[in-house]
């Protein structure tokens, strides 16, 4: 039995590249949305698509749209803001769920306000299923699995190779602009403990040389200890962004100081405003074909006196890109009805690490 796939959020920039994918695959999702005007005119474009306008913003917009089987992509953000409910009306459905996400603190309240009743509704939810945080997710299983038993600590590294000038979108800027207030969360002897964001600092070799990163939150924390459970201690770091790590350190010091002063939260606002700046929309293709994902994950003893038993590489297409990619494979395959674990789960727990690490081969995502 094949469910119907609703992209909500159609007609905006990482909806685009989803939809673009989706056809690619032959899909013929329908498209949703809060603009009536915008809607119909994409789904002509598209080639007559169904469309429905649904506002994210209103719970009651997906009452009654969503059966068992069905597939919900969303990439209305920020999550934290419009996307409790969405998701709720998925797992109650028994509807499979997939959204573009960057907000850990938005995927730790899914897992703890959903992950028991998707799985009694047989709801498949994927958070977060695009360079935030899937390169990771496979990389560091890779880790794990290679370094074996012994490996009890993951660091995890995301980067890109190329050219970022013009490289990110109106969305990815507000959503690190937030990060940068918000502490990160990291897991340390099997507990999740709260630090200052880019409060740590790592390096990595990358492309033959050592490059700097900063410490961040990835979902990594979250997904991969149901499926690697001997691991105690896992940490992401941002390393996007070069020499900038240590000034980017200095500022989330400045601002958390800031923060604590009476009224000292308007301030952090004025401060961090520039962050989110530039055009709307994102990157076209020609500027995403500048600048390709890379993602490293370290596997070692855990400890002050560690030991690295293995590294593994991933590189893939650009991040918007291989975004819009994995979620129109993730979207296509549970339509199809596929077998997946149910619940709020990752990727290697929904489909196996084998299965997942050939699909996303198919997509360009691919050990080197």
């Amino acid at each position: 039995m094949t469910g119907r796939i609703l992209l909500l959020g159609a007609t905006g920039y990482t909806g685009g590249l989803v939809l673009d994918a989706l056809l690619r695959r032959g899909e013929r999702p329908t498209l949703a949305g809060r603009r009536a005007t915008a809607l119909t005119a994409l789904a002509e474009r598209s080639g007559g698509l169904d469309h429905e306008v649904i506002d994210a913003a209103e719970p009651a917009s997906l009452r009654g749209r969503l059966r068992p089987g069905d597939v919900l992509v969303t990439t209305v953000g920020p999550f934290e803001r419009h996307g409790h409910h969405v998701a709720r009306a998925a797992a109650e459905a028994g509807a499979h769920y997939v959204d573009s996400t960057g907000e850990v603190g938005f995927v730790r309240t899914l897992r703890d306000r959903h992950h028991e009743r998707a799985r009694e509704t047989g709801s498949v939810m994927l958070p977060a299923f695009g360079y935030d945080y899937v390169p990771g997710l496979l990389a560091a299983a890779l880790a794990a699995q290679q370094a074996g038993e012994a490996a009890h600590a993951l660091d995890i590294g995301y980067y890109t190779t190329g050219s970022l000038r013009n490289g990110t979108s109106q969305g990815t800027r507000a959503t690190m602009r937030d990060g940068l207030t918000l502490p990160s969360v990291r897991l340390h002897r099997h507990r999740l403990v709260e630090e200052r964001t880019a409060s740590r600092l790592r390096g990595f070799t990358v492309g033959g040389r050592r490059r700097p990163a900063f410490l961040v939150s990835g979902t990594e924390v979250l997904l991969l200890p149901d499926t690697c459970p001997e691991l105690s201690d896992i940490t992401v770091y941002n390393g996007c962004f070069g020499a900038l790590s240590r000034p980017v350190s200095l500022l989330t010091a400045l601002a958390d100081a800031v923060t604590r002063l009476p009224g000292g939260g308007g301030l952090t606002e004025l401060l961090t405003r520039p962050l989110a700046g530039g055009p709307p929309g994102g990157p076209d293709a020609a500027a995403r074909a500048r600048t390709r994902s890379h993602v490293v994950a370290v596997a070692s003893t855990a400890g002050p006196r560690s030991t690295p038993l293995a590294e593994v590489h991933v590189e893939g297409p650009n991040p918007y890109t291989l975004t819009g990619e994995l979620m129109a494979w993730a979207a296509q395959r549970l339509a199809t009805g596929a077998d997946a674990v149910p619940g709020v789960v990752g990727p290697v727990e929904a489909f196996g690490l084998d299965p997942f690490r050939d699909a996303c081969a198919g997509m360009g995502l691919e050990r080197v």
